[in-house]
């Protein structure tokens, strides 16, 4: 989820509405209504100017209920701009988790984020209904009237205008939560960048119109995009598209073709978790051999013997099937190949934190003294074991997020024994600290 944010975001940022003034919702309207008298007339309609005319008056039409405000705009900013226009009313909203101030004008209203910066526009009252949709017809029409391509230069940079409003509008969508409209204004986008003369494939565009069709629950949808983002040879983070092509044919009844899927996805992402939860729950879930998981381990480590992730990629599986010693084992042999790979470090870690969660929880229901205190014994070990690999990987990592993850679970795990042992307390003490600075920092 937050990959797909921060993607939405960084293109958002770059096609923004502009830092100028914009002309008035009426003014908007009447150009509007003048090129369209040019276009529907029978001696200006030849001409390439008549639709490229058209088609910006479409842009002015569609920019002017967003008013002067433009994406990380701070509000002192806003006030120099704006003058004497006011916001309706402000009202506190939660969005994804964090406070936002939403500013209700008349054609729009404004999110502002935590950090006090313009971070949504959200358009209430358009001029023109489906202003883009009209302005791509329109440039499309115009370079079919340059016949000498002198004018692809300037289509190109219209067309990929309103490609980029489109996103805008979809991360717009994505935040407020309208998935279904998030992955229609994605199709939008790589539609538009497909057109003639840019011809470009927009592979983000495409993999998030699946990914929000995904959310919203339309696997059909989904599936579409998913096989057309495969087709192109865009996988998403970590191979995703595999994991959720393999997802859709098993809520559809076709289990083997998600194996296919995911395997197919394994071979070039061994590393990642949910193909490999994908994998393990598919063999375990109709009875199969997990002896093929090793077997595509194998052969990947044939081809990267000195890789560290594949070693961090048996042990996960050598955990999630419950075999620990061996788990421990390949998580061992990451540091062996590379002692500045910090994830083997972390998964060795995780999994006595987890396998401690697992005893407290079965102690907490336990009403057998002598079982209570064994398993109490077994939840103690299992904590003080998973603090020397975590305090390995904080050495290693150079992500400071990472880094205060980790901290957080040696924060907790120390806990425990700080009044017991001076060596724990020391330990709680250095890294409750690392993460209260970070969480002061946010």
């Amino acid at each position: 989820m937050k990959r797909i944010i921060t993607v939405m975001a960084l293109l958002a940022m770059v096609t923004s509405f502009a830092n100028a003034q914009v002309k008035s919702a009426s003014a908007a309207k009447s150009a509007v209504e003048n090129a369209k008298k040019d276009i529907e007339n029978p001696k200006k309609n030849t001409k390439f100017a008549t639709w490229m005319k058209y088609g910006k008056t479409l842009i002015d039409a569609y920019d002017a209920p967003a008013g002067n405000g433009w994406i990380n705009a701070s509000r002192k900013e806003l006030e120099l701009v704006q003058g004497s226009e006011k916001p309706v009313s402000t009202e506190n909203v939660v969005i994804n988790g964090q406070n936002w101030v939403k500013e209700v004008y008349p054609t729009r209203n404004y999110y502002f984020n935590p950090a006090g910066q313009l971070g949504l526009i959200e358009i209430t009252k358009p001029v023109i209904e489906n202003a883009l949709d009209q302005a791509l017809e329109a440039y499309t029409k115009a370079n079919e009237l340059d016949v000498k391509h002198s004018k692809t230069k300037d289509i190109t940079g219209a067309i990929l205008s309103i490609a980029g409003k489109y996103v805008d509008e979809a991360y717009t969508s994505y935040t407020l939560g309208d998935l279904v409209k998030a992955s229609e204004f994605f199709e939008k986008a790589a539609l538009a960048s497909a057109a003639e003369p840019v011809a470009q494939v927009d592979s983000n565009s495409i993999y998030n119109a699946g990914f929000t069709a995904w959310l919203s629950g339309n696997m059909e949808r989904a599936k579409g995009f998913f096989e057309k983002s495969r087709e192109i040879g865009y996988y998403g983070e970590d191979g995703e598209t595999f994991a959720k092509l393999a997802d859709i044919a098993e809520k559809s009844g076709e289990a083997e073709k998600g194996k296919e899927y995911l395997e197919e996805g394994f071979q070039k992402f061994p590393q990642s978790q949910s193909i490999l939860v994908g994998l393990i729950n598919y063999y375990i879930n109709n009875n199969g051999s997990t002896d093929r998981l090793f077997e595509l381990l194998g052969e990947a480590k044939k081809n990267e013997p000195n890789n560290a992730s594949l070693y961090y990629v048996e042990g996960n599986i050598c955990n999630q099937l419950g075999k620990i010693d061996e788990a421990v084992a390949a998580y061992d042999q990451c540091a062996v190949i590379d002692p500045n790979y910090a994830f083997g470090y972390i998964g060795k870690g995780q999994m006595f934190y987890n396998q401690a969660i697992k005893y407290s929880e079965e102690a907490s229901n336990e009403m057998d003294d002598a079982k209570y205190m064994a398993l109490v014994e077994k939840f103690e070990n299992s904590l003080k074991a998973c603090v020397e690999p975590f305090e390995k990987a904080i050495e290693v990592l150079k992500d400071e997020q990472t880094k205060v993850a980790v901290a957080e679970y040696l924060k907790n795990a120390c806990f425990r024994f700080r009044e017991a042992d001076p060596s724990y307390k020391e330990k709680y003490e250095k890294y409750a600290a690392m993460v209260t600075a970070s969480q002061q920092q946010q």
